[in-house]
């Protein structure tokens, strides 16, 4: 979901900004530059940008100011590590913006709750999932992909309510009429979307997937 600069005040774009910027500082110094050295695999990291353009591109207007649509965070993470969705997502971002899907001043916040936290939790639950679940095929396909990018997509809408409710932009009623109502519906589309990619991902081309090898996950399986 994106958010228009329109419905902050300026400290809370200049505390926004502020955070987009130390994450994309630090993204940048750890990504894994030489990983893209080879040119099929770039080319599936520029391919995955145009596809969260697009898929961003594809929205609904909750509120004036405040549109919903599918993220795909989770796939982008998976594959190519934090640092380098950051990076992607901010490059998507900036490229669905310049089309005017949204304006420059909502770059921060919704790059903040756009790619930033998905990001973030997603590498999260990766961690988690390494420590104390089994390394198997379906455990990586259902749990760290369908599982938890549904649970992401609930987990940064009730952020972005926070957020929203906090700022003042939006009262609490408006908001249970218009969008909280179908809150749970997120879960679903983003669960389907996240595990049917990752599923063909490492069906396929297990080598872009920077999270999933097949000796971890399938030999001896």
């Amino acid at each position: 979901m994106e958010l228009s600069g329109s419905l902050f005040n300026a400290s809370w774009l200049v505390g926004f900004a502020a955070v987009i910027a130390v994450a994309a500082w630090q993204a940048l110094r750890w990504a894994d530059w030489r990983g893209l050295a080879h040119h099929r695999r770039l080319h599936a990291y520029l391919g995955a940008v145009v596809f969260l353009m697009i898929l961003w591109s594809l929205r609904t207007e909750i509120q004036p100011g405040f549109t919903w649509h599918l993220s795909g965070m989770v796939s982008v993470t998976l594959m190519f590590g934090w640092s380098l969705a950051v990076i992607a997502g901010c490059l998507a971002l900036g490229g669905v913006i310049a089309a005017g899907f949204n304006d420059w001043a909502g770059f921060a916040p919704s790059a903040v709750l756009l790619v930033l936290l998905p990001a973030t939790l997603t590498q999260i639950v990766l961690g988690l999932v390494r420590a104390y679940l089994p390394k198997h095929y379906f455990i990586y396909v259902f749990v760290n992909a369908f599982f938890a990018a549904g649970l992401i997509a609930l987990a940064v809408a009730l952020v972005t309510t926070g957020v929203l409710l906090v700022t003042g932009a939006f009262g609490l009623e408006r908001l249970r009429e218009t969008y909280l109502l179908f809150l749970p519906l997120m879960f679903f589309p983003e669960a389907v979307l996240n595990g049917w990619i990752m599923s063909v991902m490492v069906g396929f081309k297990p080598e872009w997937v920077r999270s999933f090898s097949d000796e971890e996950y399938l030999d001896g399986k």
